[in-house]
């Protein structure tokens, strides 16, 4: 019994001290953000807190960060709902046609083969190809960019996700009178939720955080995202560590939602075959 109330200690002290370890970083954030500049230099731990530094961040006059927050949300939200529409089709589309195994494997492997290539492989073309069409420093150009980095993953996501649905249930919407594309989006489609909530959760937070593509693709704030913006605070003669930090934090509150809003579907999609005989 007590190697039981030993183990269980052990396990729950070790998992506390992973959560704590993980934390610290951004509580390191939130104070920093809190702090006067002479705080943050001296690198006091008593400090009376101040929101100086969101007020200048959400300062037209002083910051471009609520354009940035806005090209942000428009880039990840733009990526997320093209990348889901694709990964659906062509997820429906291997899992359910009647593909020669060749043809089948070979075009999973060209997923798999781009998605295990370096990002940086990507920009020379993409730089070529949004200037030919003029929409190189814009978001369209970013969410191109995003779109070919995240969609190989939802494709290999919702692959498994139609995996799991009998055949049966789609022949019978069929029997009935149905088209392929009313299965799927009738019937296949709210099935597989979890796995949509998945793939679009892991889309829109790799979108809202990277900063390869929207540093190489954008010049301005007509484009640019928060990760490019908040890089833009090391200056020549200064660093604004306030601000960065502030934008830093802000950055954090959109994922961490995404996070908390599609959890309850991951959970479920994980445990989807859990409960069949």
């Amino acid at each position: 019994m007590k190697k039981k109330t030993f183990g269980a200690i052990f396990r729950h002290g070790f998992l506390l001290a992973i959560v704590i370890y993980t934390l610290i970083p951004i509580f390191f954030t939130l104070g920093t953000s809190l702090k006067l500049f002479r705080d943050i230099i001296s690198g006091s731990l008593l400090f009376k807190p101040t929101l100086i530094n969101y007020e200048r961040l959400l300062n037209p006059s002083q910051s471009n960060f609520l354009r940035l927050t806005s090209n942000s949300l428009l880039i990840a939200a733009g990526t997320m709902a093209v990348v889901l529409v694709i990964a659906s089709l062509a997820a429906y589309s291997l899992s359910r046609f009647n593909w020669h195994p060749l043809w089948n494997g070979l075009i999973q492997g060209i997923i798999l083969f781009i998605h295990m290539m370096p990002p940086v492989t990507f920009l020379s073309p993409l730089y070529l190809i949004s200037r030919a069409l003029n929409i190189y420093d814009t978001p369209i150009a970013v969410i191109m960019g995003h779109i070919i980095l995240t969609l190989p993953t939802a494709i290999w996501i919702l692959l498994d996700f139609f995996a799991e649905i009998p055949k049966e249930i789609e022949e019978a919407s069929i029997v009935d009178g149905a088209s392929h594309f009313q299965s799927l989006t009738q019937v296949m489609l709210p099935i597989i939720q979890p796995g949509l909530a998945s793939a679009g959760a892991l889309t829109f937070i790799f979108s809202w955080r990277d900063f390869l593509f929207a540093l190489s693709l954008t010049t301005t704030p007509r484009g640019m995202t928060i990760p490019v913006g908040i890089s833009s605070f090391v200056q020549e003669y200064s660093i604004r560590y306030g601000e960065m930090a502030a934008g830093s934090f802000f950055a954090m509150i959109p994922a961490l939602l995404m996070v908390a809003f599609a959890q309850r579907y991951i959970i479920k999609g994980m445990t989807m075959g859990a409960l069949k005989e």
